[in-house]
């Protein structure tokens, strides 16, 4: 039989990185299974989600750029971008400032798929969100910039 112990005391704000890390690890098996679900690679939905927020960002990726992204190699990047190809998550386009760059744009079905399965906690968060001011929104936004920005620290 375990024995109940009482909770430690944390250094300060450690309850918030605690949660932090309670949150990203639920984040990363809801990615998992909507990427199992889909015949995906973890990869594959990283690589969606870093087009889709360039594209929201008005940035254009080339594979070599996706590929920097996610810390990949040139063949990594290859066989990962002939997949969601081939799956019809993605096509290449040629740009039409330089016909000799290719661009990779994320198909509407993959956003379709990405919207049916994440819509509705999103729509769950944005509920949250409607609860908070704008004074609580702001520091919100400035501890998940700081988070990202430690996280780019690693």
């Amino acid at each position: 039989m375990a024995v109940a112990r009482e909770p430690q005391p944390q250094p300060d704000g450690m309850d918030l990185v605690h949660l932090l890390r309670e949150v990203t690890v639920r984040l990363d098996l809801a990615g998992a299974r909507f990427a199992a679900r889909n015949g995906l690679h973890p990869t594959d939905l990283r690589a969606l989600i870093a087009l889709l927020d360039a594209a929201r960002a008005g940035e254009e990726l080339t594979a070599g750029r996706l590929g920097a992204r996610l810390g990949l190699n040139s063949a990594g990047t290859t066989a990962l971008v002939d997949r969601l190809e081939r799956l019809g998550h993605l096509r290449r386009v040629r740009d039409t400032r330089d016909r000799r760059r290719v661009l990779l744009a994320v198909e509407p079905q993959a956003i379709a798929l990405g919207q049916a399965f994440f819509g509705p906690p999103i729509a769950r968060v944005r509920s949250l969100l409607d609860t908070f001011d704008a004074e609580e929104r702001a520091t919100v936004r400035r501890f998940l910039t700081g988070v990202r920005d430690a996280a780019d620290g690693t």
